[in-house]
């Protein structure tokens, strides 16, 4: 959790399924990939935003591929989140990729090789918890 001079770091996570998933299987990523950030010493992970509902739909839709994640930047929470994240998708051949986004700049986790994935998580983590504090 944050204390008094710290500000958040807000991560924007899009999971992009592979062109063979259903909607019932995307959605299923969505929650196991939420529920698995959940567990984390983040502040929050909710739906990244809300859009129009389809015609003749009542209310809006958000979509569970898209989230925001919310955490403290120091404590090496971030290093956990992402590593939480390239571990489950790991874990599953079908989800596809996943799209991390903090204050404009982006990292892509495919099927790289693990010291691929190493190598640019580990780079995308010093750039952001660099200026945290």
């Amino acid at each position: 959790m944050l204390d008094g001079g710290e500000r958040p770091l807000a991560m924007w996570l899009a999971l992009e399924p592979g062109p063979d998933a259903d909607a019932e299987e995307v959605e299923r990523l969505g929650r196991q990939l939420g529920a698995e950030l959940r567990e984390l010493d983040v502040d929050a992970v909710q739906p990244a935003g809300e859009r129009p509902a389809p015609d003749g739909a009542k209310g809006v839709a958000t979509s569970l591929t898209e989230l925001l994640v919310t955490m403290s930047g120091a404590g090496g929470v971030l290093s956990t989140v992402v590593a939480t994240i390239r571990d489950w998708l790991g874990r599953r051949r079908d989800a596809g990729k996943v799209v991390l986004t903090i204050d404009g700049d982006s990292l892509e986790l495919t099927s790289a090789t693990t010291a691929e994935r190493a190598e640019l998580v580990d780079a995308f983590v010093r750039r952001h918890s660099a200026g945290a504090g």
